[in-house]
């Protein structure tokens, strides 16, 4: 690794709700990070539809960069990552159709149904080993066909947000291959489009920029940024444009014999594996094979993670103002095991009231109803920990080699409270950090992009180097065994 110098790189890491902007500096094997600001990611509701304003998310780049060039800080190179699946349309003159639809609009619910009418279900799983959901770019684009959308015919290119927010910084195209991956339309072995699933919508691979993978340079900003921010000379570098493989890569991990929660809005769990595992265990348990940010595949499963305390925290609010860390505190003083919730389940994708749902499923399956905040807010990190408890015995069946630790990452590794129950739920050590994983990741990976460091064995050196991480020991776990039961006993019921 280059010593001395120091050299600084900009992360732009737009989650689900909120975007940061992070300056990394590297220097002795060493990771400083400086927060630049944080900015909202709101969803809009428009004629009834969900969209995500991709101006708003652009603007908010250039007046980071602003920011950056008033504080003189020099930056080699940036890179962005966001959340999986959407994505935005441009036409012949390069610029986007619409606003893009946010993976939680309702018009693709049970989309999947209508789509395996021309591909089995079977075979569609087969082809890309990524677990069916509703939202995969795969259904919302066959929805957009079967719903005559008035932009599909004349679609020129179709940029996943990463890369399209890349696209309006450079003025050029690619597809950055993690983000891709998450479509259920790439080729796990071949890395490359399926053509039989694009014919399936009626599109073709020149529909979609080259593929490039992790650590490619896009371009230089251009010259209306260079106007707009006063930067010049700055290039963006294709990261692992998906948030979570940024995280992953930020795993400090010191051997391959762990699993990683990268805990956020989402919750996702996981291995690393060299090649893709599509099977009949993994399409029973809907598992998904995930681009990595060094080519390798995630095996990793979705679990419904803070969405569910994100979305009772704003109705909590409406009555007083209410903060995290008394969510949790509420939550502690509240009786254990009490009652238990599928994360997973169809009515909390997106209700009108998470708390109403959260109390209806308790009722429906004859539990205990909870009324009071902290009740509420138990019910869920308890169910949480459960639920990862779940999904780590189904890593174990699938994972060739033993796993001993689960690392948590991302925001949730800040919920000391949760990480001792999942400690306690999973039996195993629970390593904490870092909390800016994706954003380390994404810095880490433009490092490598300019030949600072070599691999991802360096990269998590580094990690491991520059964090403070908490290691939480399982204290009660037969204790949580005996409620496991129950859980599981409520965990089908809707």
């Amino acid at each position: 690794m280059n010593r001395g110098k120091l050299t600084s790189f900009l992360a732009i890491d737009i989650g689900a709700s909120s975007g940061r902007a992070i300056l990394g500096t590297i220097q002795d094997e060493s990771l400083q990070l400086k927060e630049i600001r944080r900015f909202p990611n709101p969803i809009i509701e428009m004629n009834g539809r969900l969209h995500w304003d991709l101006l708003h998310q652009y603007q908010q780049i250039i007046t980071s960069l602003q920011e950056v060039e008033s504080e003189h800080l020099p930056i080699m190179s940036l890179g962005i990552d966001t959340w999986g699946v959407d994505f935005v349309c441009f036409g012949k003159d390069g610029e986007p159709l619409r606003m893009p639809y946010s993976y939680r609009d309702n018009h693709t619910f049970g989309a999947p149904e209508h789509f395996f009418s021309k591909i089995p279900k079977e075979e569609v799983y087969r082809k890309t080993g990524i677990q069916i959901m509703d939202f995969n770019t795969l259904f919302q684009l066959d929805t957009q066909l079967r719903q005559n959308s008035s932009i599909y015919p004349v679609i020129d290119k179709i940029l996943f947000m990463p890369d399209a927010l890349s696209y309006l910084l450079t003025g050029e195209m690619v597809t950055e291959y993690t983000i891709a991956s998450t479509s259920q339309m790439v080729n796990p072995y071949s890395k490359e489009f399926d053509t039989s699933l694009l014919e399936a919508v009626k599109l073709s691979k020149d529909r979609f920029a080259p593929v490039v993978f992790s650590g490619t340079e896009i371009g230089k900003i251009s010259s209306s940024v260079q106007r707009l921010t006063g930067l010049q000379n700055i290039s963006v570098i294709a990261v692992a444009g998906h948030d979570t493989a940024s995280a992953v890569l930020a795993v400090p991990a010191d051997n391959k014999h762990f699993a990683y929660l990268s805990s956020g809005t989402w919750s996702l769990m996981g291995i690393e594996s060299e090649k893709p595992v599509i099977n009949k265990e993994t399409y029973a348990l809907n598992f998904t094979n995930e681009g990595g940010a060094d080519g390798s595949i995630r095996l990793l499963k979705n679990i419904c993670g803070m969405w569910l305390i994100e979305q009772c925290k704003k109705e909590w609010e409406k009555e007083d103002p209410v903060t995290y860390p008394e969510i949790v505190n509420a939550a502690k003083q509240s009786t254990p095991f009490k009652c238990f919730i599928n994360p997973d389940s169809p009515c909390f994708t997106s209700p009108s009231s998470m708390v109403e749902s959260i109390q209806e499923y308790c009722r429906q399956t004859g539990q205990y109803v909870p009324a009071s905040m902290g009740e509420i807010a138990r019910c869920i990190y308890e169910s949480l920990a459960f639920r990862y408890k779940q999904v780590l015995q189904n890593l174990e069946e699938l994972a060739n080699f033993p796993i001993e630790k689960l690392h948590i990452i991302g925001g949730g590794s800040k919920n000391n409270m949760l990480n001792s129950f999942t400690a306690n739920a999973i039996n195993k050590p629970v390593v904490a950090g870092p909390s800016e994983a994706t954003a380390i990741g994404n810095i880490l990976m433009q490092a490598k992009a300019a030949g600072l460091v070599k691999n991802k064995t360096e990269i998590r050196r580094i990690v491991s180097n520059s964090s403070d991480l908490e290691v939480f020991e399982p204290s009660e776990a037969e204790l949580w065994n005996e409620s496991y039961q129950s859980y599981l006993n409520v965990y089908k019921e809707i």
